[in-house]
């Protein structure tokens, strides 16, 4: 007995084409049998797994007496075993199933604590260095320490499985709402500005990349030789890769802060969060270098921040925020392992946004 197979793969699952063909002799002439069965999913056309099609001799008749019911019995053969074969080894898609959930589960070990619990609060956030940060106490250029820690904490979050996208100020280079006037308008400052963005996403990349995290320089400023023109969804595909994306140039146009950029690009990507790292411990009703006994505000909403006009971010990204209902958690960054406490939901600063997000990010 000769046996051919032929399969394929459709939206409806696993078709497969059996052929049996059997060459008998009876007399003097050799009469070939064909039977031919369209199975889907294991099960067959025909009540007896097998659909005959024709049986053919050599001498071009065609007929569907006895013949054929060996045939057909020939073809369900075949189809059965070929079947057990099926059963008995596992398809390539359940081993894909099954690895796919021990990759969860081990992430999920390496994600949470020892006794199970989550260590982390937010899953995909936005952190937002300000160019003074980066300065650290020299007030200008860039603090090699600075870099190294803010480095540290994003590859330790990135390695346990977060998703941080980072956005740089440029003020420890060049401000340009403060540099508008002497020849240069404000268009031409801000420009500029976007430019010392890109040089601090550059070296926060560097750092990053040390600990041995990809990271990808995403510019609004098309600077191909040095950054990846900014595009959504393939900032989005670099942070499920598990990459750290930095968003340079700002938004890429003139009259709007980094502050505004972080509250885009975060709406853009889904981020749960603003983390909004200062030089400052949070928010305060009245200056904390003035007055020794002002209050750090624990949490705050959208609407108060606006009405008292404190000096958090400027109103186009507060508003953004909450029009995307985006918590902004602005801590200190100079003060050790900040950024992993703000991820892990620890009191860290003050938290606006609206209450059910704020109801449990700045418990102790």
């Amino acid at each position: 007995m000769m046996t051919t197979m032929m399969t394929m793969t459709t939206a409806g699952g696993r078709m497969r084409w059996t052929d049996a063909r059997r060459r008998a002799k009876s007399g003097g002439a050799t009469t070939t049998m064909t039977t031919r069965a369209f199975c889907v999913k294991g099960r067959c056309g025909g009540g007896n797994g097998v659909k005959m099609v024709s049986l053919k001799s050599d001498d071009g008749a065609t007929g569907k007496g006895r013949r054929g019911t060996r045939a057909t019995r020939i073809g369900a053969i075949v189809d059965r075993e070929d079947q057990e074969s099926s059963s008995a080894s596992p398809s390539r898609g359940d081993g894909k199933r099954r690895g796919e959930k021990q990759s969860s589960k081990a992430k999920g070990e390496r994600r949470g604590d020892e006794d199970g619990s989550e260590r982390w609060k937010w899953r995909r956030v936005m952190l937002k260095v300000s160019g003074e940060a980066l300065a650290g106490d020299e007030g200008f250029g860039i603090s090699p320490d600075v870099v190294k820690s803010i480095a540290s904490e994003v590859a330790e979050a990135a390695i346990s499985g977060i998703e941080v996208a980072v956005v740089v100020g440029g003020g420890n280079f060049f401000r340009g709402a403060e540099k508008e006037g002497n020849g240069l308008d404000r268009a031409s400052a801000d420009y500029m500005g976007m430019l010392a963005t890109v040089m601090n996403s550059l070296n926060l990349q560097a750092a990053i990349e040390s600990h041995g995290v990809p990271t990808r320089v995403m510019s609004a400023l098309e600077i191909k030789e040095v950054a990846e023109p900014y595009i959504r969804r393939r900032a989005i595909r670099h942070l499920e890769k598990g990459r750290v994306v930095i968003f340079g140039a700002g938004t890429g146009n003139p009259f709007f802060t980094t502050d505004t950029g972080a509250a885009l690009r975060a709406a853009e990507i889904n981020a749960q969060a603003v983390l909004k790292a200062t030089k400052v411990d949070g928010i305060f009703d009245s200056d904390p270098k003035k007055n020794p006994d002002a209050k750090l505000y624990k949490t705050l909403t959208y609407k108060t921040v606006r009405h008292e006009n404190l000096a958090v971010m400027d109103q186009t990204a507060i508003t953004l925020c909450e029009e995307n209902d985006i918590p902004v958690v602005v801590f200190n960054i100079s003060r050790d392992r900040n950024i992993v406490k703000a991820l892990r939901g620890a009191s860290v600063g003050t938290c606006v946004g609206s209450s059910s997000k704020c109801a449990d990010v700045c418990e102790d």
